[in-house]
């Protein structure tokens, strides 16, 4: 298992990009959450096999349809305990 803390900054929020990021996170079977950040920017927490991984960071580029990304930080992480892949509210 691979864990990873992701953060993404651009035009993320208001546009449905943590709504996006949780349904396609379930389509790929990774554990975790995404929320918004005071920011603007878009945290998000992910764990799961390595293949799958780099298909969820390339996927994040794109986002959701009203979304324009501009960047994608990537650190590992240790893996935790986690159930599903949740929307956490902003903070």
């Amino acid at each position: 298992m691979k864990s990873l803390k992701i953060k993404v900054r651009g035009t993320v929020q208001g546009v449905y990009f943590r709504k996006y990021t949780q349904a396609k996170a379930e389509e790929l079977g990774l554990k975790g959450w995404v929320a918004n950040r005071v920011d603007g920017s878009v945290d998000i927490l992910a764990m799961g096999k390595a293949d799958t991984m780099l298909q969820f960071q390339k996927w994040l580029w794109t986002g959701s349809p009203g979304s324009m990304v501009g960047s994608v930080a990537v650190e590992e992480t240790n893996p935790q305990e986690l159930e599903g892949f949740s929307i956490i509210d902003t903070f």
